[in-house]
């Protein structure tokens, strides 16, 4: 296994419970089937792919060459508020005896459907790990209150999209164990356009149908206004019927109100009209096909406002249902309706028209993303799940290992000269400083810095601190907060390029801060002078065996030495250049400079902001930090501020 630390296959099992979670569980299913050295896969079939009116979908995972270990059946007929409510009561007395017999190492459980929720939590109260596909999103109904709940029950959570994640993370979940994937049936989606789809539209629609010439249908019931979703739905087909397109209408699924909206289906005589066709199941690949060439789908399913965003295609999103749902441009929403008519005008509006193709769901990928999450899961790590809750008042009860040790980071400070690294405490102290000569090749500067890093949290140990983190970079603090950037890579502000064809930076690029302004870039620029014997000015000496820094640059700018006052400019000025930006990106109010040369650097970037800033961030003031070792308290400071913040 990879990095889980696992002696044996993980046994995976993925339960499926209906047409629709089976296209984003599929996808995984292959990929977890064509690594059997990693895996184990077992998957249980339950809801209403079992059921006859349903299409009995089951028979798809089966032409999958999916091997199905048990089938239960768990829908109680009704399709009302109290058999949804009986299903999932049945779904919960059938399952525990399954997955003692399964044994499974983690549950795949998707979304947001009732028989999901009775999957978690037979799965969870097993203590059995749980991957939730699609938390963190956001929708109409009931389905959002199912989904969080899953959400807390499971252990492990696989998103689609930026903003589920940030849900996931405002939900207190352990952002280590969200993965932000993206859906996984895009991966079919985004390589299934430019198949052969027309003898698909002649079989689900007629010979005579051309492609962008019909629509697809598809509406379920809202189960918290079954009455008014009802109602929507009727005036649908009124509109549909006076539009006058070919139509494939599939059926709704099996939520409270579905028996009331097939009645009216067969009440407007649906299932014999001939502009429509009436079905209750599509195979996933001829469904695709079928929307990717439509000349619009209506409706209130998930799939217009995700999937089908990748193929451009118009979509009519009616009612409530999908509420809060990220979409792309193809999309036009009717909230509410009282006639046919405005149903009937956004037909008008959108059909046959063509839209970019949306990629907020995901990129194609997002399979291969699962299966290296799901092998770095550690089974040795607790069951127990913990939460990531905001900073509350501090508890009065007292931890006995907390009292006897300090909560400490490691800074570490890349000099020109010195490489440093510190334990430094949550109360701004430096514990204990390690300072080493820089090296000369960028690999034996990490050696070193890794090297140094290990003796210090060895005696780390000794000193009774308890590291949280390592800490390198600068600082935008916003709101009396770090700003920390979705990899926390945020402010790294010496690699903002001043110039287009500048020196080389250690970073690959050219023209950065640090290739200017650094203590490193300063050296190499005093060590070229020295070179060229134009270092050294009357009051400087310098021993055979010293190595030049940039302290002698310095030094020889102070004695009149106009090369060395030259190269000083240039970096203030590059510096100043980047403060800028910085200033018309961020509009600070304060801007400090720390370090060594930051004394050295104040008055050129005062200049360049004078003559190169808007006359709205001109005023900000610029200091030099009087701290000790500015360097090393502000890169503690991105591990102390970030860890206490999420653990507490």
């Amino acid at each position: 296994m990879e990095k889980n630390g696992n002696n044996h296959k993980l046994r995976v099992c993925v339960a499926t419970c209906n047409r629709a979670d089976y296209s984003k569980l599929a996808p995984i299913m292959f990929g977890i089937k064509a690594e059997p050295q990693f895996f184990e896969l077992d998957v249980v079939v339950l809801g209403s792919h079992l059921i006859d009116d349903y299409g009995n979908t089951y028979r798809m995972i089966e032409q999958d060459d999916f091997d199905i270990h048990t089938r239960l059946h768990t829908i109680v007929r009704g399709e009302d508020e109290a058999a949804m409510v009986e299903s999932v009561g049945l779904a919960l007395v059938k399952l525990p005896d399954v997955l003692n017999r399964l044994k499974p190492d983690i549950m795949i459980v998707h979304g947001d459907r009732f028989d999901a929720l009775a999957l978690a939590t037979s799965a969870a109260l097993m203590n059995i790990r749980i991957l939730h596909i699609e938390g963190g999103e956001v929708s109409g109904t009931i389905d959002d209150s199912i989904r969080h709940a899953i959400t807390k029950l499971a252990h492990y959570h696989v998103c689609c999209t930026r903003s589920a994640e940030q849900h996931l993370i405002a939900m207190c979940e352990d952002h280590d164990r969200i993965l932000l994937a993206g859906c996984p049936s895009y991966d079919k989606l985004l390589s299934a356009k430019n198949k052969d789809y027309m003898s698909v539209i002649r079989v689900w629609l007629g010979e005579d149908v051309k492609p962008r010439d019909y629509i697809v249908a598809l509406q379920h019931p809202v189960t918290t206004d079954i009455k008014h979703s009802i109602k929507m739905f009727e005036l649908t087909l009124d509109a549909l019927i006076s539009f006058n397109k070919r139509t494939l209408v599939l059926f709704p699924n099996v939520d409270a109100g579905s028996k009331e909206m097939v009645r009216v289906m067969r009440k407007k005589g649906i299932e014999h009209h001939p502009n429509f066709r009436a079905v209750k199941h599509v195979p996933f690949d001829q469904f695709i096909q079928l929307v990717a060439h439509a000349g619009c789908m209506i409706g209130n399913s998930s799939c217009g406002v995700r999937e089908v965003g990748a193929f451009g295609t118009p979509v009519i999103n009616l009612g409530t249902r999908q509420t809060g749902r990220e979409t792309g441009e193809n999309v036009l929403h009717v909230r509410d309706a009282d006639t046919q008519d405005k149903i009937l005008h956004a037909l008008q509006l959108q059909f046959g028209k063509q839209y970019p193709c949306s990629k907020i769901y995901g990129d194609g990928n997002a399979v291969p993303r699962i299966l290296k999450f799901l092998k770095s899961i550690d089974l040795k790590e607790p069951l127990q799940k913990k939460f990531c809750f905001p900073p509350v008042k501090d508890n009065i009860s007292q931890d006995i290992d907390h009292i006897l040790e300090t909560q400490s980071a490691l800074a570490v400070d890349l000099g020109g000269t010195n490489l440093r690294v510190a334990i430094v405490s949550m109360k701004g102290e430096i514990v204990k400083k390690y300072t080493q000569l820089n090296p000369k090749t960028y690999e034996d500067r990490l050696d070193l810095i890794l090297k140094m890093c290990v003796e210090a949290a060895s005696e780390a140990v000794n000193l009774n601190c308890r590291i949280l983190g390592v800490g390198i970079g600068g600082g935008i603090i916003h709101q009396h907060e770090l700003i920390h950037g979705s990899s926390f890579c945020a402010a790294e502000l010496g690699h903002i390029v001043v110039s287009l064809d500048g020196p080389e930076c250690l970073c690959g690029s050219q023209g950065c801060i640090e290739a200017y302004a650094s203590g490193i870039a300063l050296q190499r620029e005093a060590k070229k002078l020295h070179d060229e014997d134009l270092l050294l000015v009357e009051g400087m000496s310098m021993k055979n065996e010293e190595v030049v820094s940039a302290a002698h640059l310095i030094q020889a700018a102070k004695l009149g030495n106009t090369k060395a006052e030259s190269i000083l400019r240039t970096a203030g000025t590059a510096l100043g250049l980047g403060v800028v930006n910085i200033l018309h990106t961020m509009n600070p109010s304060l801007v400090i400079l720390s370090g060594v040369l930051a004394s050295h650097y104040i008055n050129a970037v005062k200049d360049v902001i004078h003559r190169q800033a808007l006359s709205s961030v001109k005023t900000v003031d610029v200091v030099v930090s009087n701290l000790a070792d500015p360097a090393l308290l502000g890169a503690a400071s991105l591990v102390l501020d970030y860890t206490t913040r999420r653990i507490y």
